[in-house]
């Protein structure tokens, strides 16, 4: 019979294995960047009675428990008008269900009534918040180490996520102060097939980007489309935030594509509700299988779909069909409250640092910032360095928080400036937000200016 003790007397059952070595893990775990969040999580526990401009969040003062139950009965009444028994009006809510999704018609037919683009449901996927529709896009798109994905910069943290996760490789089309330029687009394009790679897609989010909240004209927007034919590539068009800007909406890239060159990515956790986590990916360009038969690109998405979240839950889709229903079928029904109180508090936010730094002191400091017209952030350039020891001490000594805008810079960059987001607070809190974020800034230039060290 065998002895089972441990040295230390134990059987062997309770002896542990030694700790996982952190090097032998994938390299995204050790990657700063996917680090970024749980640092600013942190930050905030520590300091609960700081102001906060760091959370891209929507507004709590929109949403109502009760109203949860009515839209799921608006579902249900809709599936029992349709002519559904009443066995499967219970697997809608309790099954899994098509790992396509149970309610991309309903969205297909809100993109037509919101943004005038006209695909088949067969086109949509549901996913779990677009951030599942971006891995989705990027992993059928990028087939090995010789494909880039393109993105702007700075750029939204979850593509950049995305990409650490799946080993590809990136190339960054940095945007100018102006904004987006499509000459930039196309001499990245050039650069990366002249070392020898592929650039498969440009990421961008088009309207009140994260995190610097600019908008491509209409202009370009049509230049790029154009562009994107000319160079044989994909745009992957993200709009989290179109919904939540300005009263006059561009077309998107979608509604204007007439060539397939547009994958769109859409997500109503920023205008219906954050918490259903539901998304879905557009994606009507063609597959040849290579045996004589096509089929469109959600098919594939829908195929990798199912090894990562199997569906998405079938509960989310049913509120937030239910909402749809109840908004004639469209997202705009529910969004013209919430995107006007964005406004005002863009507005808002915009005011007080106009009255806090008139021109003059502006010029004193070396202090600017953009003016977007909606949606939910703002850059700030600053005189020194913006990291996280920064972070630290405005939360520290000044109780306000905000986001440094290095994290959004997959390349490099961003040190000076900072990402200021209006859409969580109230208007007392941005008036006193904003005073102590001025202090701070005033307090860090003038250690800048007298050559201390900021760390």
């Amino acid at each position: 019979m065998h002895d089972r003790t441990g040295a230390a007397g134990g059987t062997a059952a309770e002896v542990c294995a030694a700790p996982l070595r952190r090097a032998d893990l994938h390299a995204s775990v050790s990657d700063p960047a996917l680090d970024t969040m749980n640092f600013l999580n942190e930050v905030t526990a520590r300091h609960p009675g700081a102001i906060s401009f760091a959370p891209g969040r929507p507004y709590d003062g929109f949403f109502d428990v009760e109203q949860v139950f009515g839209y799921l009965r608006g579902y249900l009444d809709h599936l029992k008008a349709l002519g559904h028994a009443p066995e499967v009006i219970r697997d809608h809510l309790f099954q899994y269900g098509p790992t396509a999704g149970r309610i991309r018609e309903l969205i297909a037919e809100t993109l037509r009534r919101d943004e005038g683009v006209d695909v088949p449901a067969e086109a949509v996927v549901v996913t779990v918040g677009a951030q599942e529709a971006m891995l989705l896009a990027v992993r059928a798109l990028i087939t090995g180490p010789s494909d880039v994905l393109l993105v702007s910069s700075p750029c939204y943290v979850g593509i950049t996520g995305v990409a650490r996760l799946l080993d590809v490789t990136l190339g960054t089309v940095e945007e100018a102060p102006a904004g987006l330029r499509c000459a930039d687009v196309e001499a990245a394009v050039r650069a990366e097939r002249g070392a020898g790679r592929r650039p498969r897609a440009f990421y961008l989010v088009p309207d009140h980007n994260n995190p610097l909240g600019t908008t491509v004209p209409e202009a370009t927007r049509r230049e790029l489309l154009d562009l994107a034919a000319d160079l044989d590539i994909l745009i992957l068009e993200d709009t989290p935030y179109r919904l939540v800007g300005s009263e006059r909406r561009l077309p998107t890239l979608k509604a204007l594509d007439r060539g397939r060159r547009v994958v769109h990515l859409g997500s109503f956790s920023k205008t219906l509700f954050p918490g259903a986590r539901v998304g879905y990916a557009v994606a009507d360009q063609e597959v040849d299988d290579g045996r004589g038969g096509r089929g469109l690109l959600a098919a594939e998405l829908t195929k990798i779909k199912s090894m990562v979240t199997v569906n998405t839950p079938p509960l989310s889709q049913a509120v937030v069909a239910g909402m749809l229903l109840a908004a004639g079928g469209q997202t705009t029904g529910h969004t013209q409250r919430s995107s006007a109180y964005y406004r005002r508090t863009m507005s808002a936010t915009l005011h007080e640092l106009e009255r806090h730094l008139p021109a003059e002191r502006q010029r004193e400091l070396g202090v600017r910032w953009n003016r977007p017209d909606g949606g939910f952030f703002l850059s700030l350039q600053v005189p020194f360095r913006a990291d996280d020891a920064a972070l630290a001490r405005s939360a520290e000594d000044f109780g306000v928080l905000w986001t440094p805008m290095s994290y959004f810079h997959p390349a490099g960059g961003g040190e000076n400036a900072i990402r200021l987001s209006t859409s969580y607070l109230s208007d007392a809190d941005i008036v006193e937000g904003i005073a102590r974020l001025v202090r701070f800034v005033e307090a860090e230039a003038a250690r800048t200016q007298k050559g201390q060290p900021t760390w």
